[in-house]
């Protein structure tokens, strides 16, 4: 492999196969990586991992993968430090990694006990590139799903209008899209643009933590300790909830009792 340009560090190209779509629940199966060095060295690896639970046949069905293919094959961890090294210090590339494979990968390591950083690499995303240079707007969308121009672009009421069309021409264009409210709520949640499960939870402003997700979305952290903190205790008994998303809440509500 050949990159049109010069590298200061190795990058590895990633993808990874898993057993669904879901950053707390789901696992690694398979992972491919292609190391490049800067002196244009190339180094490429695919494993497949037991992942320690039932390959569903809807995820069998796209990477073609089964429960028989990774009987034998070792866990995750059981190879996660070489991994870790291979991987440690190199940028990152792929596609759509920043939104799936690299939370998913780091969730990974974090059951393994290996905390990985992603903060000092460089992280190449060529799904972001595509859809940045290629427009997915709602004028790109009238386009696609309508076969018109979206004449009323940027104002409120027209743009409402032709969302509003664009949903029911994808509805019509897509039969296994769900029909009903909570499914295209799971399934536009799937899609989220986050690096890490603590991402996915909060986002951090100069005033505190802010809820990304949940019922009480768009809320302060500090305010919900005080005006739910059921909504709190809800969280820290959850099984799957990360350990620094669990931190967080913990400091909230010791905060709050301690007014």
């Amino acid at each position: 492999m050949e990159l049109p340009f010069e590298l200061d560090r190795a990058v590895v190209f990633f993808d990874l196969e898993t057993t669904g779509l879901s950053l707390s629940r789901d696992r690694i199966v398979e992972l491919a990586v292609i190391r490049v060095s800067p002196r244009g060295d190339v180094f490429e690896r695919v494993r497949r991992y037991n992942p320690g639970m039932p390959i569903p046949p809807e995820a069998s069905a796209i990477h073609n993968i089964t429960d028989d293919m990774v009987a034998d094959e070792p866990p995750f961890r059981a190879t996660s430090r070489s991994l870790a090294k291979l991987l440690d210090p190199c940028d990152l590339a792929g596609f759509n990694i920043r939104r799936f494979d690299l939370p998913i990968l780091i969730a990974e390591f974090a059951r393994a006990g290996i905390e990985f950083e992603v903060k000092d690499r460089r992280l190449i995303d060529m799904k972001m590139i595509f859809h940045r240079e290629e427009p997915r707007d709602l004028s790109a969308a009238a386009r696609f799903y309508l076969g018109r121009d979206h004449e009323d672009a940027h104002t409120a009421l027209g743009d409402i209008r032709t969302t509003a069309a664009v949903l029911t021409a994808q509805l019509a264009r897509y039969s296994h899209l769900p029909r009903d409210m909570d499914g295209l709520h799971a399934y536009c949640d799937e899609m989220g643009a986050f690096v890490t499960e603590f991402d996915r939870w909060f986002t951090s402003t100069p005033q505190g933590l802010v809820f990304n997700r949940g019922k009480h979305k768009g809320t302060a952290l500090a305010a919900v300790a005080e005006s739910a903190p059921d909504y709190l205790e809800w969280m820290l008994r959850a099984d799957d909830m990360p350990s620094d998303v669990l931190e967080a809440v913990r400091g909230a509500m010791e905060a709050q009792r301690a007014q």
